[in-house]
């Protein structure tokens, strides 16, 4: 890519702030921090943000993932890597990147219910949209 087309975290700073509070208020979330970050990393392949995708992988490591889990992360489904819990969230997140396609189905929906609480489906689904409007940032001013 080239570089910076603007500096967006400037130009558009309160809003870019949103984005950055809501950033830290998932920290808070009881999803935990691998999680949420492996729910960045996902969204982050599926829209194409090689930046957001060094940052996430780099931050799993940091936080004791192995490097399997994460090259495997692209394959979750077929994976031993990946726990049901996490394949419910992994299938969401997906879903909702795609949702021209999937336009977020009962059955992407359903699974969500057996491993977490509505205040957790909630605060996956802030995650997958935040971690969307930061790719689409980042590839639109070419971080």
């Amino acid at each position: 890519m080239t570089t910076l087309r603007l500096p967006y975290f400037k130009l558009s700073n309160d809003a870019y702030m949103g984005l950055v509070s809501t950033k830290k208020a998932l920290e808070k979330s009881s999803l935990g921090k691998v999680l949420i970050e492996l729910i960045y990393l996902r969204v982050s392949q599926m829209n194409g943000c090689a930046f957001c995708l060094e940052m996430h992988a780099k931050s799993l490591r940091e936080s004791g993932v192995e490097n399997a889990k994460i090259d495997a992360l692209a394959g979750w489904r077929v994976s031993h890597h990946f726990d049901d819990k996490e394949k419910a969230a992994l299938q969401w997140a997906e879903a909702l990147v795609r949702v021209d396609e999937t336009f977020a189905s009962d059955n992407d929906f359903e699974p969500l219910n057996k491993f977490f609480t509505d205040v957790e489906i909630s605060d996956l689904t802030f995650a997958v949209s935040l971690m969307s409007a930061f790719n689409r940032l980042a590839i639109g001013m070419r971080q």
